[in-house]
């Protein structure tokens, strides 16, 4: 299993709600933990037991070794990680309020850490049972979903915005994940059924998905509908929560082997993504397989 693009070192700060313009309010905890789209993905995979590898871009400072830290404590292969000199690596402050777990995301990312398509060896791709991309660094990410289609490597993205060069990558995906506003946003249609629906007819996308956050995840493949509800758990922090819904439907496809079913794939996703959110940070509390089983077991 394959992750390319998006890292970050997240400075959290819990709040009571969102401060308005020109107020003070209290700061009720603060940490720095690793976060990003795909380096939080790809640690989540290698915590629910897959042999994971992460592609991405840092920069060469105390941000960058901690986030290069983070992945290889988690058993991540960095190899073909890219260290950027002169950059700063990505980072974000993440207001999080105290009593709905919801976050508001300020980030900074170096012009330096702009990934090519030489950043992703054909060779990682092809070696990859699953590509997994988010929809930041379109070119690259887009030849390297290429890549994956002439070596037979499933690919799955994580898109969040309608960016330039987004229609070719979305080409040589199998598996669309989006949040909630993308099909409608890259399509036109008006309701979310006729924009999965959509979004599906012009990509070619296998399996389209939009997450849901509290509602769960809304799935269109072979003409029908599955709509897969979220479970209940105490919010403390939703950062990285869509992040890890890739990482487990990723995981249940791929533990699921031929037999996989797509609405076991999903309860994983929803499973995986429900229980990240009852730490602060983007990874700190994602599961193991071994919890994430015993979690499912309890609510058959």
């Amino acid at each position: 299993m394959l992750a390319v693009g998006l890292n970050s070192l997240d400075l959290l700060a819990v709040i009571d709600g969102h401060p308005a313009a020109n107020a003070k309010t209290q700061m009720h905890r603060f940490a720095e933990l690793p976060g990003g789209q795909s380096a939080s993905a790809a640690a989540a995979m290698a915590r629910l037991g897959l042999t994971t590898g992460y592609i991405g871009r840092f920069g060469d400072d105390e941000f960058g070794r901690r986030g290069l830290d983070s992945l290889r404590a988690e058993g991540v292969d960095v190899a073909d990680v890219v260290t950027v000199p002169g950059a700063t690596s990505q980072f974000a402050v993440v207001l999080v309020d105290r009593q709905s777990g919801t976050r508001t995301v300020v980030w900074n990312r170096h012009p330096g850490l702009t990934m090519t398509p030489g950043d992703v060896p054909a060779r990682a791709v092809a070696a990859a049972r699953v590509l997994h991309v988010d929809c930041h660094e379109t070119v690259a990410v887009a030849s390297a979903a290429a890549d994956a289609r002439r070596a037979g490597t499933r690919t799955v993205v994580d898109v969040e915005r309608v960016r330039p060069g987004i229609d070719s990558l979305l080409r040589h995906i199998d598996v669309i994940i989006a949040a909630e506003g993308f099909p409608a946003d890259y399509t036109g249609a008006t309701s979310l059924g006729a924009a999965l629906a959509a979004l599906q007819r012009e990509t070619g996308a296998a399996v389209v998905c939009v997450t849901l956050g509290h509602e769960g995840s809304l799935c269109l493949a072979d003409g029908r509908e599955i709509r897969t509800p979220a479970f209940s758990l105490q919010v403390v922090d939703s950062t990285g929560a869509g992040d890890v819904f890739r990482a487990g439907f990723i995981a249940g496809w791929l533990h699921g082997g031929e037999s996989a079913e797509l609405e076991d794939m999903l309860r994983w996703a929803n499973a995986v993504a429900a229980l990240k959110c009852r730490s602060l940070g983007a990874r700190t509390a994602c599961p193991s397989l071994a919890e994430l089983h015993a979690f499912l077991d309890g609510r058959m």
